[in-house]
């Protein structure tokens, strides 16, 4: 029972920490820790280094492949202009009288086709600030409105949603994204009737106190809009892509093929039923990615023309990268492994004088 308390006390000091605004990456592993000192007689440093690594670690293996996908398919997405036009498109037919249901749909229809949530937050904010200027809405509702309709039903509770909270069940329940669609779409419902309900409330309650978008009336919003964007339905093709591949490799495609070697020691004994979903999300977001892409060639002003504050950025992911790739090294003998070091160290050393170079001519240019 205590044990059971002190997992609860941990949970709750990670959020109340981490909405303070102290790194989770630093958190996990110290209150993890602590979580351990409500057992009696559980050594600590056995808990740390036999337990909670390498679950973190397998944690990073199995949906490392979702995270990077995602990341990339949201940066293309916003790059190409293509949220832009969505967001943009959904907003003009709703227009400012439904600013706040307008943003909603905007969010969810993103996140549901597979666009990373950071990437809808920061493309959505600036047009949603216009549109809640032009509506008079108070601009403190615009975090809950994105939040709302990116970290709610999209991420939890519709069925087929490619969001990692889907994925990481899948595999202990050996179940697809669209399991138990009837009690989804019911609890997403319900999760958006409520909510919108709630903020627009709120929204008529503000107005009625004399409250309106901001104190400041001459306060200018900047809105980037891209040099080229996309038309509404070719924007909407790739996350609505993602759905329909998804569904179809879960349902008709993957259960089959003869994956029988899956019960083979090398690939962890396991089972098509536990990793179906989560292939299906691979091929999902890998095809609507490269489609994207094509799609939108033209959009791109330069593939290879990277600022350095873009690659800043890239360093966590590739320094995960390569931690968790030592145990894919281990697949190939020594000498593979030592050509492929090679060969990512001087593709790092070329990245690096890339980016020095870049800096000194802008720093010539300023």
């Amino acid at each position: 029972m205590i044990g059971i308390f002190g997992i609860f006390f941990a949970l709750v000091a990670l959020m109340y920490l981490a909405y303070r605004g102290i790194n989770v990456l630093l958190l996990a592993p110290i209150l993890a820790l602590v979580a351990c000192l409500f057992h009696p007689g559980t050594p600590l440093l056995a808990s740390y280094t036999q337990v909670f690594m390498p679950a973190l670690a397998n944690y990073l293996l199995q949906y490392f492949p979702i995270f990077v996908l995602g990341a990339i398919f949201g940066k293309v997405m916003n790059d190409t202009g293509a949220a832009y036009s969505i967001a943009n498109f959904i907003t003009k037919q709703l227009g400012p009288k439904y600013a706040i249901l307008a943003v909603i749909i905007t969010c969810s229809l993103l996140t549901y086709g597979g666009v990373s949530l950071f990437v809808v937050a920061f493309t959505i904010y600036p047009i949603a600030k216009t549109l809640f200027k032009q509506g008079n809405v108070p601009h403190r509702l615009i975090p809950a409105a994105i939040a709302l309709g990116s970290f709610t039903y999209t991420m939890t509770a519709l069925p087929g949603t490619p969001a990692i909270q889907n994925a990481i069940p899948m595999p202990v329940f050996g179940t697809t994204a669209f399991a138990a669609p009837l009690l989804g779409i019911i609890a997403s419902l319900v999760m958006f009737a409520f909510g919108t309900f709630w903020l627009m409330k709120r929204a008529k309650s503000a107005n009625e106190k004399g409250e309106g978008f901001s104190s400041d009336p001459n306060e200018v919003i900047e809105v980037h809009v891209p040099e080229r964007y996309p038309s509404f339905l070719l924007a909407i093709f790739p996350l609505v892509l993602v759905l329909v591949l998804n569904y179809i490799c879960s349902n008709y495609i993957l259960p089959n093929i003869d994956a029988s070697y899956l019960s083979e020691p090398k690939y962890g004994a396991s089972t098509l039923k536990k990793v179906i979903g989560i292939w299906s999300l691979i091929i999902a977001l890998s095809t609507s990615l490269l489609l994207a892409v094509i799609m939108f060639r033209k959009n791109f002003k330069n593939l290879t023309d990277e600022r350095v504050d873009r690659r800043d950025r890239i360093a966590l992911p590739w320094i995960l990268s390569e931690r968790s790739g030592k145990r894919v090294l281990g697949a190939f003998t020594s000498s593979d492994r030592n050509h492929i070091l090679q060969r990512t160290q001087a593709h790092r050393r070329s990245c690096l004088a890339r980016s020095a170079s870049d800096m000194r001519s802008q720093n010539n240019v300023f």
